[in-house]
């Protein structure tokens, strides 16, 4: 069989597919962008339920989402993998941070988690806008819980665990997201300051049916609590799996069985005039 010879390309040719993914993130970086420019940004806030009490919520999850040209309700799953590395994914968590501190300061019996990345960790104006807030109300720290995902964690541990001693030191509270994901060094594990592990929904999801995924998500449940963290299941959807991962051990779990996020649920104060209430995204 003859060896394979590579085909010389002529200048300027561009792989159709490359091409056409360079367009759609080119396309996604100036929605949010112009998103970002007009205000046209917003929080949809999903409960995390104590495991057995589905009446009773531990906290929310506070997550991003930005309205485009056409109105729609663009999640961040749609748009952060593009956003995250530019300057726009830092711009992105400063909006996420303050509108959460906001939605603490008015809802003084809640707390809330919202989503950073650990680009964000010295950005001035992230910093700034929760120094402001704390400033304001002290309270709203006590009752703050940043998710770091873990492949965001684990670009630059040492910079990840400082930044943790420092804000713990102010009562903000840490959950590592997406556990099981990314890779992280379980070294770490014992270095970092996480209160909170939130087991990828990849694993939760179907969990009853799969006796592979069970062995491998009770494992994450005993890292968790060997270190004295609560546990979150993310993703659930079913009840099997509710009944699974309860008897597994985990604390809490979160997803559509239990509710949708919501931009604007029945119980938020200072929601002002927009989007009706209970509206899904």
């Amino acid at each position: 069989m003859p060896k394979f010879q590579p085909i010389d390309m002529p200048v300027g040719f561009e792989n159709p597919l490359n091409a056409a993914v360079m367009n759609r993130d080119r396309n996604t970086l100036a929605m949010v962008a112009e998103a970002v420019e007009h205000k046209q940004t917003l929080l949809a806030f999903q409960p995390v339920v104590v495991a057995g009490q589905n009446n009773r919520v531990g906290f929310y999850e506070g997550l991003i989402r930005v309205i485009d040209d056409t109105g729609r309700i663009i999640p961040a799953k749609d748009f952060m993998p593009v956003v995250e590395r530019a300057e726009l994914g830092r711009e992105i968590d400063v909006i996420a941070l303050s509108m959460g501190l906001r939605t603490l300061h008015e809802n003084p019996s809640m707390r809330l988690s919202i989503n950073m990345s650990a680009r964000s960790i010295g950005y001035q104006r992230w910093m700034q806008a929760l120094n402001r807030w704390l400033k304001k109300d002290a309270s709203v720290g006590e009752r703050l819980i940043l998710e770091i995902t873990e492949s965001s964690a684990m670009d630059q541990p040492e910079l990840v665990v400082d930044f943790m001693d420092r804000l713990s030191a102010r009562g903000v509270c840490f959950a590592l997201d997406d556990f099981g994901a990314g890779y992280t060094a379980l070294r770490y594990l014992k270095d970092f300051y996480f209160d909170i592990i939130k087991i990828d929904m990849q694993f939760c999801h179907g969990i009853a049916d799969d006796r592979d995924v069970q062995v491998l998500t009770q494992a994450m449940i005993h890292i968790g609590q060997h270190f004295d963290m609560l546990v979150v299941a993310e993703g659930v959807e079913r009840a099997q799996d509710v009944e699974c991962l309860i008897n597994m051990g985990a604390d809490c779990l979160q997803g559509y069985y239990f509710a949708a996020p919501e931009v604007r649920p029945n119980w938020l104060h200072g929601q002002g005039k927009g989007k009706k209430a209970g509206m899904r995204a």
